[in-house]
């Protein structure tokens, strides 16, 4: 054991924990039980992609988990029961080559498969597949009162399983996770993509795609205005059958590697990201994608995670990092999308990445984020002054529309609005109550969010 400290992947708000590196099942249920006795508080980690305070735990203890790395998978059923602590890409790693794929994939492949169970994390198919909980059979959970596998159907607790999917965390110690994978023939993605002139035709295009491929995603210009407000590439693809490979890519068919592991070396004394970089990199990135292309074919890994070619590109926001502004809103309210953009721009703040796509019907669990309508991610530099209260006005708008924010990539949001955005705030916390009476389990992104009667 030893003091570190601890900080989202955006680099933002750090704070010091015990860190306990944990070997298996066994050592994790010690750790837990000695924890409880002694009053400490807890919380499990991955590999530290939550972009904000979810899996940190100031002045007390949190557990490393990447050890938990075992992986076995049927490859008969594809049923896969995997180690919380092995990573997306791992796991592509060993089950790819027998023609099985992770069915839901977050934007990169350096989630372990017990953070994307945390965070309920979703991918480019919402609209056709759910998000990561829908593909899950049954949870290993290590809590205050021992082991417990549960499940969404007949188990020995469904409402434990429903709120541990989304629940960041707070209802104990996620260490083993059974999955059924996707059939595929091939490693490779056929692709679409189409320029699009404004944010109306993005968003017309978005749906259009919806109907004809499981993956779609748009990339949107958040500095554009005028008659080019929200001009966007919208990208969409699906698992390319054998014959649709070139020559040389049809040899190996199933073969798999992680994108190129270039890396930011150190941290630069101030943020690169800037409008004067950011507007020309949108230009460029606009003008030299296709007006339509079809066809084409991508690895896996270019397609599904292709920030991952670049290590460390957090650093690249300097010393006072960044933020994830994502939020859902309806399909009724499509104009919320907007004037977020709008908002924004009028407050001079730069969005250097700016992400839209559409969900599906959500997955029947408590905190679970997605439900359906548009989604818009955008990541924004910390430190300019308007920046905390522009995105507390757009909270507000937000919440108005029946939307909500997303906890996974949240380091600042209000609490009095988190019942607002999560109706069902209250089912969860009974759920988790009954599960750890004495709030073993907590977080810094709990304090900040729970009543100070709920912490």
């Amino acid at each position: 054991m030893s003091r570190q400290l601890f900080a989202g992947w955006g680099r933002a708000a750090p704070s010091a924990a015990s860190l306990h590196r944990i070997a298996g099942r066994d050592h994790a249920e010690r750790v837990v039980a000695d924890l409880a006795a002694s009053g400490g508080h807890v919380i499990a980690r991955g590999l530290g992609r939550s972009y904000g305070d979810a899996a940190q735990c100031s002045g007390g203890n949190v557990l490393d988990c990447t050890s938990l790395d075992s992986v076995d998978l049927d490859p008969a059923s594809g049923i896969a029961r995997v180690g919380a602590g092995v990573s997306i890409a791992h796991l592509l790693s060993r089950c790819l080559p027998f023609g099985w794929c992770v069915d839901v994939m977050p934007g990169t492949a350096q989630v372990t498969v017990g953070g994307a169970v945390a965070a309920d994390v979703h991918g480019k198919n919402h609209h056709a597949d759910g998000a990561f909980s829908r593909s899950l059979r049954s949870i290993e959970l290590v809590g205050t009162g021992g082991v417990r596998r549960v499940g969404p159907g007949e188990s020995e607790s469904p409402e434990l399983y429903w709120a541990t999917i989304g629940g960041m965390g707070l209802t104990g110690v996620v260490t083993e996770v059974t999955l059924q994978l996707r059939r595929v023939e091939t490693s490779f993605v056929e692709v679409e993509t189409a320029r699009t002139p404004d944010l109306d035709g993005c968003m017309a295009l978005l749906l259009e795609h919806a109907t004809r491929h499981r993956h779609s995603v748009a990339w949107v210009d958040g500095l554009a205005s005028g008659r080019s407000f929200g001009r966007s590439v919208v990208t969409s693809g699906d698992h390319a059958r054998p014959d649709a490979l070139p020559p040389r890519a049809r040899r190996h068919p199933l073969a798999y590697a992680p994108a190129s592991r270039l890396a930011v070396p150190l941290t630069p004394p101030f943020g690169v990201v800037r409008r004067e970089v950011v507007r020309p990199f949108n230009d460029l990135w606009y003008a030299k994608a296709p007006r339509h292309r079809a066809g084409e074919i991508q690895t896996l890994a270019t397609f599904f995670h292709p920030l991952d070619a670049l290590g460390s590109w957090n650093r690249l926001y300097g010393p006072s990092g960044f933020t994830q502004y994502q939020l859902v809103t309806p399909f009724s309210r499509p104009d919320v999308v907007a004037r977020v953009i709008e908002t924004l721009a009028r407050a001079r703040l730069v969005p250097s990445l700016v992400v839209l796509k559409t969900f599906g019907d959500g997955d029947g669990a408590p905190l679970s984020f997605p439900t359906a309508g548009w989604t818009l991610a955008l990541d924004l530099p910390l430190g300019a002054p308007d920046l905390a209260p522009t995105l507390d006005g757009l909270d507000g708008l937000v919440a108005a529309a029946g939307g909500r924010v997303y906890l996974a990539k949240d380091g600042r949001l209000r609490p009095e609005l988190v019942a607002t955005m999560y109706p069902r705030l209250a089912e969860w916390e009974a759920a988790r109550d009954e599960a750890d009476p004495g709030h073993v389990f907590s977080s810094d992104l709990w304090r900040r969010l729970a009543p100070p009667s709920r912490g």
